[in-house]
């Protein structure tokens, strides 16, 4: 006999989500930044980097879209959450083992598999686990858990490449990987959902599917949001770009990590009381904050006019991701019905990561035709031109279980 579901009363499972996010972006961090050393070490280069990181991105990209879909279907997620959290902390200490880019290639293809066919699934069993005048607070606690990993994983990849190698590092990545899985385990628990298929359907409904067995439609609210966050996406290439612009005024290829951890440092402090900001006070207004602090930090990046300017750009920038990263996540989710809240975070993923790709394409081509300072000013110009669309958006809270 199955055991009832729990009802979304208690902030337990916010709490262990962001343990779990804690040590899998420790996982993550110890060998990401200790990875395109690594891959020179075996005899490949910028191109083969290149060609994993996109693949990566890309299955991470459809697999978020398709856990989306599956989250409005499935009555229980956990399986789905602790599987992708299992899989992905699995394989990553297989790079320990790995003579070949190729091989490479396939360990981080099931890792950011496991990581887009997770994320959605989780995100919506946050949704349902408090309130919805909590829900900026609960993924800014999340988020800020996840960006402290970002600091401790770097920090610990220093304390063991000095005695064990890179290979070394690959290894003892499973120590918290494994803490990962563990705590995903045992602490998430199920919260109840109604199944469209088990509620009443209301006039709301009607009015929005025409027919009581039609699929939800996804309202003009959440469109109009994503519309300004996709057009955004379009100016937000890679963060590697900074780095490379860093470099160009004399800051050393060997000080990139400290680059990461500054920003780092922002994006932890302030993602939690940015997310509990943005449950009081208007979401998108906070967001379109943090699309003007995106445009001051590449129209600095674009003048580039000293080492100390970027330092502090960077460190402002952290201030960036922890005003939107949450607060958009929230306003996607109030936007629309319970049982569309997968299909919409799905859609959101997908389409702000594969136009980012798009961007770092675009920003590499302008980079090499005008230099680097005209990509910088056309993604401020974006920025700021988004910000104003947000400001001009009103959300209109869904008030559906």
């Amino acid at each position: 006999m199955n055991k009832p579901l729990r009802a979304p009363s208690t902030p337990r499972n916010v709490y262990v989500f962001g343990l779990t996010s804690f040590f899998n972006d420790t996982a993550s961090e110890m060998a990401y930044w200790v990875l395109p050393a690594f891959l020179a070490s075996i005899g490949a280069g910028p191109a083969q980097l290149g060609i994993i990181e996109g693949i990566a991105e890309s299955v991470a990209s459809f697999a978020q879209l398709f856990s989306g879909y599956i989250s409005d279907k499935v009555p229980r997620r956990k399986a789905i959450v602790v599987g992708g959290y299992f899989v992905a902390n699995a394989v990553k200490p297989l790079l320990a083992l790995a003579s070949s880019w190729t091989q490479i290639l396939g360990i981080r293809f099931a890792d950011r598999l496991a990581k887009g066919v997770r994320g959605t699934a989780r995100d919506v069993m946050v949704a349902e686990s408090v309130d919805r005048s909590a829900l900026g607070s609960a993924y800014g606690l999340i988020q800020a858990m996840d960006s402290a990993g970002a600091i401790a994983g770097p920090l610990l990849a220093l304390a063991v490449i000095g005695r064990f190698g890179m290979r070394g590092v690959f290894a003892w990545a499973a120590v918290p990987g494994a803490l990962c899985v563990i705590v995903a385990w045992a602490g998430v628990r199920e919260v109840h959902r109604r199944l469209a298929a088990e509620r009443r359907p209301s006039s709301s409904d009607l009015a929005e599917t025409g027919s009581p067995t039609a699929r939800p439609k996804l309202p003009f609210g959440f469109y109009s949001v994503l519309a300004v966050v996709t057009f955004f996406s379009l100016g937000n290439s890679s963060d590697m770009f900074l780095v490379l612009r860093a470099g160009t005024i004399g800051i050393r290829a060997s000080q990139a990590p400290l680059l990461g951890l500054v920003f780092n440092i922002t994006f932890t402090l302030v993602s939690w009381p940015a997310g509990r900001s943005s449950d009081r006070f208007s979401r998108s207004t906070i967001a379109a904050a943090g699309y003007f602090v995106f445009a001051i930090v590449y129209f600095i990046f674009a003048l580039a006019p000293s080492k100390l300017a970027i330092w502090l750009a960077m460190a402002f920038y952290g201030l960036f991701y922890a005003l939107t990263n949450a607060v958009l996540k929230a306003l996607v989710v109030e936007s629309v019905k319970s049982d569309v809240r997968g299909r919409a975070l799905g859609i959101f993923a997908f389409l702000t990561s594969t136009t980012t790709l798009i961007s770092s394409i675009i920003t590499g081509a302008l980079w090499k035709i005008y230099g680097p300072a005209v990509p910088f000013y056309l993604s401020a110009g974006i920025a700021t031109v988004s910000a104003l669309g947000l400001l001009a958006h009103r959300s209109t809270v869904r008030t559906d279980g």
